[in-house]
């Protein structure tokens, strides 16, 4: 009886020890899972934030800003920018078992463990990357059990969030590496001053030891104690087999880096102009090529210290098929406050000089009433009160119109602006993309043709490569973005733009330079305040700005000489030799003076009839050129139909309005149009021996 007695007392001992052990097993459980809950979501997206970074086309870091606190962090995809030799070691040192754990390596608490027992403190934490990268995320301000289990917790929320690519990209960002660099990238630029896509095997160690003590292992401060991690780091790899004792010795050899590079600082006006319109992105993509601009900065800054204090050099390269920039050079010098380094060049609105004289050729061929071989005067001519002169006060007499475009003569190009219309020059550009910028309350008179009109180089270059594209100009692109609506706008039609190359093609070059290979064309402002040049092949258009940013004259600041020889320089730099351009579109008529039509052997001003025979040329007598239309539109298209009548000429007479041909003028010389939309129109009147004349409109 009495064993029965105490075999129940024990069992009901043994009971409440139970039920005491799973109440204290149940309070534990309760209080970790509060701990846990109490540590609330990892902070990712501040761990995340990185300093902005703008890269070219490539990928190629052009310019990264420090983030607000003045760190440096940079992003960086391990797989495709860092070197596989350092990702080796550092797995190897750090993290053995990092792609099989799951954020926890036992085999590695177990030895931090028996160290801790055996010594009394901690010997090492037995830390994997992804608990390193939890410490990161939250730093620490001492190791101590309580931290440790932190680190813990927040691997495996680590782990359960991200993939082992991601837990490694981010390490590699957040890793520190002294002072104010954080991340594998920024350490690997401003020890090494380059990417850490290739890295030598001493680089690549020195760059795994640095993040075990990171400030007392600076570059810059304790070099002897960075050399000593670094050894340590490759003696281990030689115990472990990793890399051979050779190669290690032989990494050993190699001193390692005792001053900072400076961060790179590319394109840095795209870059502030970049950065200042994307407002959320880490990375900004641009269309420019880090090597050409690596290349162009030099030229602009030697270039311009040649030609004298304060001067500065603007140089923009367009790719002609698709309208993206590909290199942008806004001053000589961004850092020299005497050259007003930080302005851009390329954006400011300057006088073009002569540069507008290929567009006003331009039309004039599109209108058809000139030729590259006709004859024009360069003589003496006044309209109204003004009275335009060659550059050199001279005049050459008769010319062919290509000579005049390619010695940029004054007078005809003014000539024939008369006959184009400055407004209609103007509203042209415009419809190509330009930005034209008049005085104040002054509308487009003929002094435009000859730098009286505002513009940037950015906008030239734009127009520019609408000749090699035949005569639409693509809006220019900086910025790469994923929606891309950019549509060709038309600049001339292509027979035009085609002549206007190929006359260009034939402007005398620079001394030492060759012939024939570049279209281009010079100008200078007045008061030699401005010195362009703008130049095309078939791949390429360049354009060149050299001036005061102030604006204040440089006497003999001319485009022929400061600017083109850049011009050529910056081809000759882009490695490549200048591509041919288009071949003559379908129709363009090539052929000697004698062998034109008799119209355009020689070209006549308004008033100057020509004479076919006994026939007189045709001439449009209603409407007046430059009269202005109003069309009734609301009583119906009869209504609304314009009368054209014309004198002289032999029939038939075929109309064009605005280029296209709408039919015959009848034998009482008359005919009824439907007026195009309001705006500018060009009527054109050709008779059956090729004479012709034209007027230019404004309909209401």
């Amino acid at each position: 009886m009495s064993e029965g007695v105490t075999s129940g007392k024990t069992k009901r001992r043994v009971g409440r020890l139970a039920a005491t052990a799973a109440a204290l097993l149940l309070v534990a459980v309760t209080t970790c899972a509060a701990w846990i809950v109490s540590l609330g979501p990892l902070p990712l997206q501040e761990a995340r934030a990185v300093s902005t970074t703008i890269v070219d086309r490539n990928g190629k870091l052009l310019r990264a800003y420090a983030m607000a606190d003045g760190r440096w962090r940079l992003p960086v995809d391990a797989k495709k920018e860092v070197d596989p030799t350092y990702l080796k070691l550092l797995l190897a040192y750090e993290d053995q078992r990092f792609f099989d754990h799951h954020g926890v390596d036992p085999k590695a608490l177990a030895r931090a463990a028996v160290q801790l027992g055996t010594s009394g403190h901690i010997v090492s934490g037995g830390s994997t990357i992804t608990m390193q990268l939890a410490r990161l995320i939250e730093p620490r301000q001492h190791r101590s059990l309580h931290f440790k289990l932190r680190q813990i917790v927040r691997a495996l929320d680590i782990e359960r969030e991200m993939s082992k690519d991601e837990i490694l990209d981010l390490y590699l960002t957040l890793a520190p590496y002294g002072g104010n660099l954080e991340g594998i990238r920024a350490a690997s630029i401003a020890y090494f001053g380059k990417e850490p896509k290739r890295l030598s095997l001493a680089e690549a160690a020195l760059l795994v030891a640095l993040p075990q003590s990171p400030e007392t292992r600076r570059l810059d401060r304790y070099p002897e104690a960075a050399k000593k991690g670094r050894d340590r780091v490759l003696d281990r790899m030689v115990s472990e087999h990793v890399v051979s004792e050779e190669d290690a010795l032989q990494a050993k050899a190699q001193p390692v880096p005792r001053l900072r590079h400076p961060m790179p600082i590319l394109a840095p006006h795209a870059a502030d102009q970049a950065a200042a319109a994307v407002k959320d992105q880490a990375v900004i993509k641009l269309t420019l090529d880090a090597g050409l601009q690596k290349v162009l900065e030099p030229l602009a800054h030697d270039r311009a210290a040649s030609l004298g204090p304060n001067i500065s050099v603007g140089i923009i390269v367009v790719d002609n098929d698709s309208g993206d920039v590909l290199a942008h050079v806004g001053s000589a010098d961004y850092f020299d406050p005497r050259r007003a380094g930080q302005v851009d060049m390329t954006r400011a609105v300057r006088s073009p000089g002569s540069t507008l004289k290929p567009f006003i050729y331009g039309l004039a061929f599109e209108d058809g009433f000139v030729h590259p071989e006709s004859l024009i005067d360069d003589r003496p001519v006044r309209f109204g009160s003004y009275a335009p002169e060659n550059f050199d006060m001279t005049y050459q007499g008769t010319v062919p119109v290509r000579k005049a475009l390619q010695l940029s003569l004054n007078v005809p190009a003014i000539v024939l602006l008369d006959r184009v219309g400055a407004s209609r020059l103007s509203a042209r550009l415009k419809q190509a993309g330009a930005n034209l910028v008049l005085p104040k309350d002054e509308a487009p008179g003929l002094a435009m043709g000859l730098g009286g009109v505002g513009v940037t180089l950015q906008d030239l270059a734009q127009l520019y490569s609408g000749f090699p594209r035949l005569g639409s100009a693509r809006p220019l692109r900086e910025i790469m973005l994923k929606d891309d609506a950019r549509e060709p706008m038309r600049l001339m039609d292509a027979a035009a733009a085609w002549q206007v190359g190929n006359v260009l093609l034939g402007t005398p070059p620079p001394d030492n330079a060759a012939r024939g290979r570049i279209a281009f064309k010079t100008g200078t402002s007045y008061g030699y305040r401005d010195a362009w040049s703008v130049g095309f092949d078939g791949r390429v258009t360049i354009g060149v700005w050299v001036g005061r940013p102030d604006g204040a004259p440089v006497p003999g600041l001319i485009g022929r000489v400061a600017a083109a020889p850049i011009l050529f320089d910056a081809f000759a730099r882009t490695g490549k030799l200048p591509a041919a351009l288009p071949r003559p579109p379908k129709g363009t008529l090539v052929a000697g003076n004698s062998k034109l039509p008799l119209p355009l052997r020689r070209f006549r001003p308004f008033g100057e009839l020509v004479r076919a025979g006994a026939e007189q040329a045709p001439h449009i007598q209603f409407p007046l050129n430059g009269s202005r239309i109003d069309v009734d539109r609301a009583n119906g298209s009869d209504a609304a139909a314009m009368p054209v009548k014309v004198s002289g000429g032999v029939l038939p007479i075929t109309m064009l309005v605005n280029g296209l041909a709408v039919g015959e003028i009848d034998s009482r010389r008359q005919r009824l149009i439907d007026p195009p939309g309001p705006g500018f129109a060009r009527l054109t009147v050709i008779d059956a021996t090729g004479a012709a004349d034209t007027v230019v409109v404004r309909i209401q």
